[in-house]
């Protein structure tokens, strides 16, 4: 069964891609950027 937290990392990336596609302006779309960045950082020091 898959941990809690990978499930959260996954739906967190699915999230910030959605919500960067959806950004009207660019200052929010380069917040999301680094907080999607931010997220594969940890799924990647999660494995």
């Amino acid at each position: 069964m898959e941990d809690l937290e990978e499930f959260l990392h996954r739906e967190n990336l699915k999230i910030f891609r959605r919500q960067i596609d959806l950004a009207k302006d660019d200052v929010r779309r380069q917040w999301l950027l680094k907080r999607l960045a931010e997220e594969e950082a940890k799924v990647r020091g999660a494995t």
